[in-house]
């Protein structure tokens, strides 16, 4: 623990970035930062994205609804590099006033529609293409009901405990141990959800399991935070037997690399503008130092 003592002041002022991966991006307004349009591109669907949990769940569900052979799904991913401030451009906020990956345009509609995010994208999909979503009423309950637990709870994953275990200047013990003990609170609600039933919501895999694993699956996978051993995911079985199904779906696999920019250059699809981009133009397929 710190043997310093912080005393808030009466009234909080923006004076420098507090340091950490992020700080370069963080601030207290919103709002443009510079005129930039966005690129469109020629499917119906335009997503503006990088492969964060919250992107993955886009991508994967576009993929998914392809793979059920719905046409009309075919879109147009688009990479916003966030560590650039490319969030922050007028297009960009023109879409999300929030600032904040992933967004949708559905131009397949007059006048074209904003979608913000991700959860309500999800939903959007699901009711537009009518997938992954029960029509049941106790069914669709169940499922939109743990879609609005990933939206509540994976804040304190991502922010809470990703940012104080990964992405702060320094390690501190008491938020480390704060948000650990919740993110493994939350992973034990899960894994006796999955004792239960195969897929979050029951028999069928829905919305609710595109959400969710992309955060949680991710932890327990060793693909968020590089955490999985300090959480002692091998523990949460059930959690890490619905991690590894899904993991295995091609739809899932594809979603996975679509906006990525780190990790092995096979799994790197920057920008995906063609169901053939997949085998054409990974990273590992491209020149060195080209771009998108």
């Amino acid at each position: 623990m710190s043997d310093t003592t912080y005393t808030p002041p009466k009234v909080w002022k923006w004076e420098a970035p507090s340091g950490g991966k992020f700080a370069n991006i963080n601030r207290p307004v919103a709002g443009a930062t510079h005129d930039k349009a966005l690129p469109i591109g020629k499917h119906p669907l335009q997503l503006y994205s990088l492969a964060t949990p919250n992107g993955v769940k886009v991508t994967i569900m576009l993929e998914e609804l392809l793979a059920r052979g719905f046409a009309g799904a075919e879109y147009d991913a688009h990479l916003i590099r966030i560590n650039d401030g490319e969030q922050f451009g007028s297009g960009f906020v023109a879409i999300n006033p929030n600032s904040k990956i992933p967004a949708l345009l559905d131009r397949s509609v007059t006048p074209p529609l904003r979608v913000f995010e991700s959860g309500a994208i999800l939903l959007y999909l699901a009711e537009k293409f009518g997938a992954f979503l029960p029509r049941e009423l106790a069914a669709r309950t169940e499922c939109l009901s743990w879609l609005f637990w990933q939206m509540g709870s994976a804040p304190f994953v991502g922010g809470g405990f990703g940012h104080f275990y990964a992405y702060a200047p320094e390690k501190y013990e008491y938020p480390i141990n704060r948000y650990a003990m919740e993110v493994k609170r939350q992973l034990d609600v899960l894994n006796r959800l999955l004792a239960e039933r195969p897929y979050i919501a029951g028999d069928e895999y829905t919305i609710a399991d595109i959400a969710i694993w992309p955060w949680y699956g991710g932890l327990v996978l060793n693909q968020a935070y590089d955490a999985a051993e300090f959480l002692d995911a091998q523990t949460y079985a059930h959690v890490l037997r619905w991690a590894h199904e899904i993991a295995r779906r091609p739809a899932v696999q594809r979603g996975r690399k679509v906006n990525r920019t780190w990790g092995e250059p096979a799994g790197q699809l920057h920008e995906r503008h063609d169901a053939s981009d997949f085998e054409l133009r990974t990273q590992d397929k491209l020149a060195p130092n080209t771009g998108n």
